[in-house]
């Protein structure tokens, strides 16, 4: 399947991909295969809302070649929309589905993020899991600000290791920015993880199926770290909730019908 054959509907104008789960894997899968370099969003209310206030990163964002609706408010706001087989493409299964897969077609993966003794972790987890998966390398960026020379030595051990598949978890809007920056430098799939990272590490406890289900996985995050996301939440979900309904609106008025 080709990129431009991809079906998206505009979330809040963040073009989000309606494919099934099984679908978005095969095709971050073919292309990791055949070497390509592309960029794989998965996204949430945060990220909808940075770049509904932020051009720049919105502007970014429309380059990303598949972004997926990771909360379930972006699936709800899709079945709303009238896009009945829409479901949830989140990170973890993301990750998960991907090693699996990646071990299986002996395609190696690269970890960027977090901290070494969470990498350290997670190499030991997926080791565990999945045996024959190939990890290539792992890099744990310093906290500073990052010079030309320290960001050319990332991509340049990214290239070196031959990764066809690469997790960066910086965190969002910084993660997509680095991968939209560096897209046609690092000939892999590079795929934005975010928070995946310290829970598969087993830092963070995941949220129980039906939770994340309900929708309330954003309210289980807030218990585990309230000092860290009670801001972030407390500025995104008002302003996704005023756009979600504010499109909605516009939609019914226009009388838009999904053709899907």
């Amino acid at each position: 399947m080709d990129i431009n054959n991809i079906p998206t509907r505009d979330l809040i104008n963040s073009p989000i991909c309606i494919l099934s789960f099984d679908e978005q894997i095969h095709q971050i899968i073919a292309w990791a295969k055949s070497c390509q370099n592309k960029i794989v969003c998965v996204a949430n209310v945060h990220m909808l809302v940075e770049a509904a206030q932020n051009r720049h990163f919105a502007a970014g964002l429309k380059k990303a070649d598949l972004i997926t609706p990771d909360g379930m408010p972006l699936v709800v706001m899709l079945k709303l929309m009238g896009i009945d087989r829409s479901e949830r493409v989140a990170g973890m299964d993301i990750f998960l589905s991907t090693c699996q897969r990646a071990a299986q077609h002996e395609l190696s993966i690269f970890l960027l993020g977090s901290k070494p003794e969470v990498l350290d972790k997670i190499c030991q987890r997926l080791e565990q899991e999945f045996p024959t998966l190939i990890i290539a390398g792992v890099k744990s960026p310093p906290f500073v600000p990052i010079t030309s020379d320290l960001d050319m030595e990332t991509v340049q051990t990214i290239n070196a290791s031959g990764a066809k598949i690469v997790f960066v978890a910086l965190g969002c809007p910084k993660q997509e920015l680095w991968m939209i920056q560096h897209r046609e430098k690092i000939p892999a799939v590079m795929i934005g993880v975010g928070g995946v990272f310290p829970v598969y590490a087993g830092i963070m406890k995941p949220a129980p199926k039906f939770i994340q289900q309900a929708g309330f996985e954003w309210l289980f995050r807030l218990v585990q770290e309230p000092q860290r996301l009670w801001k972030r939440y407390a500025t995104t979900i008002p302003v996704f909730l005023y756009l979600a309904f504010k499109q909605l609106l516009q939609e019914k008025k226009q009388g838009v019908v999904d053709s899907e």
